[in-house]
Parts: structure tokens; sequence; C-alpha cells
């Protein structure tokens, strides 16, 4: 990863962007069930937006979503990310 940090157990750090409607969806899922996140909008912080690059083929991609083991997920679903935390 770049200047990215990666986040603690039991959460995730989502790249998006304001008006990204997957990213609202998501976030909105995550908070109903309690899994903590930190957003960084790719729009605001271009070394995070070129990670999204990095991680999507050259597609600014969102969210794009890093765990703390330091995989990254492009558009999970709510089940995928509770799978990948193990919660």
């Amino acid at each position: 990863m770049t200047t990215q940090t990666l986040p603690q157990a039991g959460t995730i750090t989502m790249y998006s962007t304001t008006w990204c409607g997957y990213c609202r969806r998501l976030k909105s899922q995550l908070d109903s069930v309690g899994i903590g996140y930190t957003e960084v909008n790719i729009e605001e912080q271009p070394d995070a937006a070129a990670f999204v690059e990095q991680v999507n083929g050259g597609n600014q991609t969102v969210p794009t979503i890093v765990f703390p083991d330091g995989s990254a997920a492009t558009n999970p679903s709510l089940a995928d990310v509770r799978a990948r935390l193990g919660s």
C-alpha cells in the first residue's frame, strides 16, 4: 500500500466518493450491523485515488475496501465484508 495505513481488526477502510450510490448503500449496511469503517474520499485525496487505481487495474472504482490483512475488494456485498472480517 502507498501512504494508507491498515484498518484496525474488525474494521475496514472504504475508498469512496460523495456521489457513489454503491458507497452510500454499503455504508448504511455497515452502520446497521455495527461494522466500523474509515471513509476516504478519493476526490479529495490524490494519493488515495492513485491507490484505488492501482488496486483496480487503472480504474477509480469505488467502493474499494481494504481489510486489516491488507487485502482489498471492489464493491463487495455486506456478506462478503462480514465473511472477510470473520464477523
